[in-house]
């Protein structure tokens, strides 16, 4: 992989909420990188150009097209992904794609197997492995002995995009958009896979999609732990407990707070000021473009956590435990 000048010209898909952190960390923070497009249906995306100082593209076809741009970042509904994909793996340019990698396993399989044939880079946008505390409780893990279970959790405020509800652009509910990012983080904090899990789903406020999953999950060594995540209450929290033969980690990712607990004793956890997850994973990514260091997330972590997902939402339609 090569970009055509000594920095790499990026191109946004999706410069929603999202997108636009991205586009801003590019213009902002990091040396090396430079915006050269970004993609938006409505007028909004031609206003954003002209702050940021690059092309704008109402057809993200065009984007990918475009012979100033080497690198696509795509922030996209989820049920765009493939197409996004093929057309990236196709023109040669290295994709960043955000979670959820897809809203199958199929889909997903299908994307790392379309850059895996053309040879180009694949990144998945999994970016909470970037978050200050979970680093720690990586870090911190194996002082509390061998692993006897866990529980973990993301709640967050109840959707307002309209989108997250529909079948035909989500795909899924807070299974695939915020429990993706929860499996993920302690397959990476573990170091284990996640075998089976025992599922069940409900929609508080939504329609058609799940705004809340309650899920039993077993690692590779016969760890059980819960996960919880929903969009139903009006406070964050982003919570993992582990317990370990010689004491307790907790520690919330949101508040930046955390705790080791060793019999009847507690002692708060200085882990630093919290940082943007973005910054640090752009500058990976950006180090993986030249060469210098590996792929900070590649398409196979993101079709892992897919599997997940997929499971539970299996499980909740049958019942049982299910093999992921």
């Amino acid at each position: 992989m090569q970009p055509t000048n000594d920095r790499w010209r990026v191109g946004v898909i999706g410069t929603g909420k999202h997108g636009s952190r991205y586009a801003r960390h590019i213009v902002q923070d990091i040396e090396g990188l430079e915006l050269a497009a970004v993609s938006r249906r409505s007028e909004e995306g031609r206003d954003q150009a002209g702050q940021w100082g690059c092309s704008w593209h109402a057809d993200w076809c065009a984007l990918v097209a475009d012979p100033a741009v080497d690198c696509v970042i795509s922030a996209l509904p989820p049920t765009l992904n493939l197409q996004v994909a093929a057309a990236c793996a196709e023109a040669q340019k290295p994709l960043l794609l955000e979670k959820p990698m897809a809203v199958s396993v199929a889909e997903a399989r299908a994307i790392e197997e379309l850059f895996a044939r053309n040879r180009v880079g694949l990144t998945i946008g999994q970016t909470l492995r970037y978050n200050r505390v979970l680093d720690y409780l990586r870090g911190q893990l194996a002082d509390i002995g061998h692993l006897y279970g866990f529980t973990a959790n993301q709640r967050l405020e109840p959707a307002t995009l309209a989108w997250l509800d529909e079948p035909s652009a989500a795909g899924a509910g807070v299974t695939f958009h915020s429990a993706v990012h929860v499996f993920d983080a302690l397959r990476w904090i573990t170091g284990q896979e996640i075998v089976r899990v025992m599922a069940k789903t409900r929609c508080m406020h939504s329609q058609r999609l799940e705004d809340h999953l309650i899920a039993l999950v077993e690692l590779t060594n016969g760890v059980i732990g819960t996960v919880d995540c929903s969009k139903i209450g009006p406070a964050r929290s982003g919570r993992f407990e582990f317990i370990g033969s010689l004491g307790q980690l907790h520690a919330d990712q949101v508040h930046h707070v955390g705790e080791s607990i060793r019999g009847q004793g507690r002692l708060v956890l200085e882990m630093g000021e919290p940082l943007s997850t973005i910054v640090p994973f752009l500058r990976d990514w950006l180090a993986f473009l030249r060469g210098i260091r590996p792929n900070p997330i590649p398409g196979s972590e993101g079709v892992a956590a897919v599997r997940v997902c997929e499971a539970c939402l299996r499980s909740a339609a049958k019942g049982g435990w299910v093999t992921v």
